[in-house]
């Protein structure tokens, strides 16, 4: 039995500690960093010059950088449940979808702490969109207690006035500091919207500095400046989270603090966040603990799915998720890799699962866009379930799966040009049941290999997906789909939003551009 098994035990061993005069490590704190909309490999860690991230480059050095870390569903509220529950997301009923009542049979690691002993705590996004539910009659705290004392002047519209790092202070001065604590730092931002020309004006950047504008978008000055928009909210994030490391620093804290910087899902761009691509699925990832990691500085090619840090954090805190009533976990542990006891990439992981079914609103019946896909070595395996449907909502509606910005805008405004159109149809035209990608020479994923060259290592990669699925307990490999899309919107106002919208309702979705609503129906768009 390990030796910090459960905190009973670890009184005990405590007690007899101090009648032999031996040292017993104590429980690692965790702080928990995720940025809201933030691709990899966007932070100076990774060699990208035109985003500048300290505070995430400081854990990568006193830790470890993960070079394959990846959320099994590129949206906020799925990945968030995810991560919470180390189960996937077709495997947490309700919680499949975005804006969704949370089970209440599911329990989070933040929850589970308290009941191992820790005091917790979260400031800025936390478990969301959606309600979280109730336990013993009141309304449950996936994350903690929230931290909103303090407010700073925000350095452009669309950036939070919160001062996350004052918040972690404030919960570090009234934290019972006999318990070790587990606290969420939730960043709303890179996510939209953005003060358009903010990175260039404020941020002091430059549109020459983007080395490297993606495939699938129009390299000019509007989306270069989306990009540097979008970095520099990106370093406001990452501000706030060096000032918690100095924070901890200071109170001799950090080195036995479990320091996790992640993300939720891809950058609010077409084609990224809500969809199932290399830059949708891919995210940043950083951990540090000095007490615990064994040869920091490392960096780590081994497949890292968001099912793995529930179990991780929980076999630092020393319990099992059954002594804190928790559903199994899909994922599996990090220690290997904190101990550095993994030799090769894929003793760790083979392959990893990806998918979605309904983010937001934006189709009949509130309909959704199911995927399944694997990643296996350099390749990405997708398979569209619903080829008749539009993957980012219903044009009329806004392609509401995509939030609105600068660079939705221009593509969209080019769909009825024939030189611009091919932009609109690799963002926003509907798709063919199968995409197979070579991540390696083609990251973008815009060659679909699916029906090209030798089809073996495709449906070799099928194969596995589908029989795992079948482990699983998915229900779209049994033929009841449909049941992921009666689960009903947490938000009144996005059931049968586009009933509501065909009915001449006038609809104002916050999170698109009026201006990217269709003027004609999808037929004709379609035809085009």
């Amino acid at each position: 039995m390990n030796s910090l098994q459960t905190p009973r035990l670890l009184k005990i061993l405590l007690l007899l500690a101090l009648s032999y005069g031996t040292v017993v490590a104590e429980r690692p704190n965790i702080l928990f960093a995720i940025s809201d909309d933030q691709s990899f490999p966007h932070a100076s860690a990774y060699g990208t010059e035109w985003v500048n991230t300290p505070g995430f480059d400081r854990v990568a050095e006193m830790g470890l950088l993960f070079n394959r870390a990846y959320t099994p569903n590129a949206k906020c509220a799925p990945s968030r449940s995810i991560i919470l529950t180390g189960r996937l997301s077709w495997q947490l009923e309700d919680a499949v979808n975005h804006v969704v009542y949370f089970p209440d049979k599911f329990k989070t690691w933040m929850e589970a702490l308290i009941d191992a002993g820790y005091a917790t705590g979260y400031t800025g996004k936390g478990w969301g969109p959606g309600v979280p539910g109730t336990l013993h009659g009141n309304p449950r705290e996936l994350t903690g207690p929230l931290f909103v004392g303090k407010t700073e002047t925000s350095p452009a519209r669309g950036i939070s006035d919160k001062d996350y790092a004052g918040n972690f202070t404030s919960f570090l001065d009234q934290r019972n500091e006999d318990k070790p604590f587990s606290f969420w730092y939730g960043g709303h931002e890179p996510h939209r919207r953005y003060e358009y020309g903010a990175g260039v004006s404020k941020g002091g950047k430059s549109l020459s500095d983007v080395d490297r504008v993606p495939g699938y978008w129009p390299d000019d000055e509007i989306v270069r400046n989306d990009m540097l928009d979008y970095a520099f909210e990106v370093e406001h994030f990452d501000m706030h989270l060096n000032r918690m490391l100095q924070e901890l620093d200071r109170r001799g804290l950090l080195e036995n603090t479990i320091v996790i910087v992640t993300s939720d899902n891809g950058m609010p761009f077409p084609r990224s966040k809500g969809n199932n691509y290399e830059i949708s699925h891919h995210l940043p990832l950083a951990i540090a603990w000095p007490e615990g990691i064994k040869n920091p500085g490392r960096n780590v090619d081994s497949l890292v799915s968001f099912i793995d840090y529930a179990p991780t954090i929980l076999e630092a805190a020393g319990v099992t998720p059954e002594e804190v009533s928790m559903q199994p976990f899909t994922g599996k542990s990090l220690f290997p890799i904190f101990k550095d006891k993994v030799s090769k990439p894929e003793d760790f992981r083979e392959y990893l699962l990806v998918g979605k079914e309904r983010h937001d609103a934006g189709r009949p019946n509130n309909q959704g866009y199911p995927i399944r896909g694997i990643i296996q070595g350099d390749y990405l395996f997708l398979r569209n379930f619903e080829t008749d449907r539009w993957p980012s909502g219903n044009p009329e509606t806004g392609y509401l799966n995509t939030d609105g910005g600068a660079t939705k805008t221009l593509i969209l405004d080019g769909r009825f040009d024939p030189d611009k159109i091919g932009w609109w149809m690799t963002n926003f035209g509907k798709r063919v049941s199968e995409e197979f990608y070579n991540l390696k020479s083609d990251p973008d994923c815009i060659v679909n290999l699916a029906e090209r060259g030798d089809q073996s290592v495709k449906r070799e990669m099928a194969a596995k997906m589908y029989a795992q699925l079948t482990l699983q307990g998915d229900l779209r490999m049994f033929g009841k789909g449909h049941q992921y899309e009666d689960y009903l919107f947490s938000a009144p106002a996005q059931q049968d939003l586009y009933e509501r919208y065909m009915a001449g309702e006038p609809i104002e979705a916050g999170w698109v551009n009026r201006s990217d609503f269709a003027v004609q129906p999808s037929e004709m768009i379609e035809k085009k």
